[in-house]
C-alpha cells in the first residue's frame, strides 16, 4: 500500500486521496465498533435503541457508560466490549494517522539519502 523508501514521495493528490481512503476505513471501523455495542447493550440490557447508542458511544470513545446496568449479562457484555474499545481505539488511530506517519518518515529517508549522495567518498 505504501511506496518503498527508495522510491520518490507520492504527489500531494495522490497522498490526498490515500489519507482520505484511511479516514473513511478508520470511520467504517467506528461505525462497525458501535453497531457491536449497540446490539449488544440492546440484547443485554433492557435500553432503547438512543441508549444503547450513548452508552456503546460513551465507551467506545473511553469516556465510560452513562447509564448504570441492571444484568449480570449486560455487565460481562460492558467490560468485554470495553476492552475491545481500547483495543479498537488505537486501531483506528493507526489506520486514520498511518498515512500522514507514513509521508514524514518517507520525507525524512528521502532527505537523508540526498544528503548521503552529495557526501564525498572518504579516501
Amino acid at each position: 500500500m505504501f511506496e518503498h523508501r527508495s522510491k520518490p514521495l507520492l504527489p500531494l493528490p495522490l497522498f490526498y486521496r490515500r489519507l482520505a481512503r484511511s479516514l473513511c476505513l478508520g470511520l467504517l471501523v467506528i461505525v462497525f465498533a458501535l453497531g457491536v455495542g449497540m446490539i449488544g447493550y440492546r440484547s443485554f440490557e433492557p435500553m432503547s435503541w438512543v441508549d444503547a447508542f450513548v452508552n456503546a458511544a460513551m465507551i467506545l470513545s473511553g469516556m465510560g457508560p452513562v447509564s448504570s446496568l441492571q444484568t449480570d449479562h449486560g455487565k460481562i457484555f460492558a467490560g468485554c466490549y470495553a476492552l475491545f474499545s481500547g483495543l479498537a481505539f488505537f486501531a483506528i488511530l493507526g489506520i486514520i494517522f498511518a498515512p500522514a506517519v507514513h509521508r514524514f518518515l518517507h520525507r525524512f529517508h528521502v532527505n537523508e539519502a540526498k544528503r548521503e549522495a552529495k557526501l564525498p567518498d572518504k579516501p
